[in-house]
């Protein structure tokens, strides 16, 4: 199926570079697997249930967004145990790990994918051995 994409001048130029650096046959091929990645991260995050532990990691601009942020860490900080921030310039990057119900996690995800001045919000689950966490 063909289909045509509006995508930043220099947004494409960088993924040109990456997949041709990566020696796959063609544009098509790449956008082919980031769309099956993409699949994959999204598709997990709404599989996993129960209690489990994530580290969140978060790219925003600063001067754009910090207030909202820290109201929405306020808010979440029955799940969220630590975070960490680093500077760069007027962008900055923040992690924030979590223990706790899946969809409690996955809510404050989705609250900060839904902000503007946030670029990317990445998550990986951790989530016990159900013999483990009954106990077994």
């Amino acid at each position: 199926m063909r289909t045509s994409l509006n995508i930043p001048q220099e947004t494409l130029d960088a993924f040109d570079e990456t997949w041709q650096e990566e020696g796959l046959e063609s544009r098509s091929r790449a956008v082919r697997e980031a769309i099956q990645e993409y699949i994959e991260r999204h598709t997990d995050i709404e599989t996993v249930t129960g209690p489990t532990v994530a580290a969140l990691a978060f790219d925003y601009e600063h001067t754009l967004v910090i207030g909202e942020l820290h109201t929405i860490q306020h808010e979440y900080e029955d799940i969220i145990s630590t975070t960490q921030h680093v500077h760069h310039g007027e962008w900055c990057l923040e992690t924030a790990f979590c223990e706790g119900p899946a969809d409690r996690i996955r809510q404050l995800v989705y609250q900060l994918r839904d902000f503007d001045a946030v670029g990317r919000v990445n998550v990986m689950f951790l989530q016990p051995d159900p013999e483990v966490a009954a106990g077994e």
